[in-house]
Order: structure tokens, then C-alpha cells, then sequence
């Protein structure tokens, strides 16, 4: 099967994220409504009118295919392709005035992500994966660097709270916490284009959903790294939450025989 991605959906991933960018910078560090989901998470208006902007230009180009997006629920879920979108990834740290909040868009080709941006619009940096070809931020080729085994590795995860609703895998990850060199928590989805760029060696999140994930995978494999569920499962539409990064074979099978909870 041929999951290649066309460069016609790469041009219009990055107009989408262009577009996004500028709703989304309009409101930072400005006086915001916020209100709380179904699962108590913070969403702004900036949040819903970036989703809102990238959902039309799809429906405009390519009206067949799907769209998933976190804000604004599946349109089409079973077509070919299908956009997956988080319009701000780290509503927090951008209602906190923190600028490594992202912007994260995929497209799935019959279910697997071949194309993945994450887009940070503060700090005006893009990394852009896309299925055979290399990584690059900003249009420059990055690569990972793994410094070694776990005990050199650098690991990052959003927070050590998202761990807590399963007490096996919470022990899981303080075993993987201890076996490397030092831990970092609140990188958002700006981790894992630092693990792409050579900056990090593992990240391990929990909780996730499918808009959280997505737009990772191209840019994590394009670089050279791997990324897969917590048992080495890939990921896709229908993953689970469990997400494990890094920047060797080596140092992914040394965390997954830690995490195998």
C-alpha cells in the first residue's frame, strides 16, 4: 500500500497552518473568555476560530475528504484522507502567556498519518514531516541525535499528572523516570520537534487523543526517530493514549521493556 503523501496536500497543510497562526496570534497575550469542555480542559474562542478557518479551506479544496478536529468534532471518518486537527495543542500554556503552545495538523491516508506539521505561531517555528521525505523546520532538514543509552537519555512528558489515572503505568513511568539522565515536564507538542532536532531523546505522554498524536508521527519518523504506543503499536486513527518518542531503536526498546505495563 502506498502511504506516500502528495505534495499538493503539503502546500495546503502549511497554507492551513499559516492560516491558524495568524487567528491564533491575534489573540495571544490578549484578554480572553475561557471556557471548560466536558472534560473540564480549558478552550478559548481563539481555539474554535482557528479550527473553524482550517476546516473551511479543506471543505473548499477537498471536499471528499474527512476531517477530525478537536474543537468541532468527525466529519467523514471513513474517507481515503482525512484531516486530523488541534487548532492550539497546550490551551494552557497559551492562556498562561507561554509561548510553547502549537498548532498540530495531520492527514491520514487510509488511516495511517502521512503528513504532519507541528506549527508553533509564537515562536514562529514549523517543523513539517511528510511521508518519505526528511523533516525540516522552518524548510531546513533536521535529524535526531540519541545521545546513547537510557541512562545519558534527556525524557520529557507534558506532565507527570497525566500518568495518574492508571496506577500501572504511573509506576511504569517513575521506573522510566529513574533510568535516565533527567526529566523535563511542559513541553507541550514543542518535545517532540525538539526530538527531532536533535534536542531530546525520549518523550512518554499518557492520555492523549488522536488530534494530540497524529501530526507527531511524520514529523518523529522524517527526522529518524520512532514513535509508536506504549507496546510498539502504531499509530493511527483508533491508538490508544499511551505515546512513546525517541531517537533510537535502541533507546525506544530499552523505554518499552521499562513501560510494559
Amino acid at each position: 500500500m502506498n502511504h506516500s503523501c502528495p505534495r499538493e496536500f503539503v502546500v495546503l497543510a502549511e497554507r492551513l497552518a499559516d492560516a491558524a497562526g495568524d487567528v491564533v496570534r491575534r489573540y495571544f497575550r490578549q484578554p480572553l473568555d475561557i471556557a471548560d469542555k466536558p472534560d473540564e480542559s480549558p478552550v478559548t474562542h481563539a481555539d474554535r476560530e482557528a479550527e473553524t478557518r482550517m476546516r473551511e479551506m479543506i471543505a473548499r479544496e477537498f471536499p471528499a475528504h474527512g476531517v477530525v478536529g478537536e474543537e468541532h468534532g468527525a466529519e467523514r471518518v471513513d474517507a481515503d484522507f482525512v484531516w486530523v486537527l488541534d487548532p492550539i495543542d497546550g490551551t494552557k500554556a497559551f492562556i498562561s502567556g507561554v509561548p510553547v503552545f502549537g498548532t498540530l495538523i495531520a492527514l491520514l491516508r487510509d488511516g495511517r498519518p502521512v503528513l504532519g506539521i507541528i506549527d508553533h505561531p509564537a515562536l514562529h517555528e514549523r517543523w513539517v514531516g511528510a511521508a518519505g521525505q526528511p523533516t525540516t523546520l522552518n524548510g531546513t532538514a533536521v535529524r535526531v541525535a540519541p545521545r546513547g543509552g537510557l541512562e545519558n537519555a534527556v525524557l520529557w512528558s507534558t506532565s507527570p499528572h497525566m500518568f495518574e489515572g492508571d496506577p500501572a503505568a504511573a509506576a511504569a513511568y517513575a521506573r522510566l523516570r529513574e533510568a535516565v539522565r533527567f526529566v523535563h515536564y511542559g513541553g507541550e507538542c514543542y518535545q517532540y520537534g525538539m526530538l527531532a532536532s536533535g534536542f531530546i531523546d525520549i518523550v512518554v505522554e499518557d492520555d492523549m487523543r488522536v488530534y494530540d498524536y497524529c501530526a507527531l508521527v511524520p514529523v518523529v519518523e522524517g527526522a529518524g526517530g520512532i514513535i509508536t504506543d506504549w507496546q510498539g503499536g502504531a499509530l493511527g486513527m483508533r491508538s490508544g493514549g499511551q505515546v512513546l518518542a525517541a531517537a533510537s531503536t535502541g533507546l525506544h526498546g530499552a523505554a518499552r521493556r521499562i513501560l510494559d505495563v
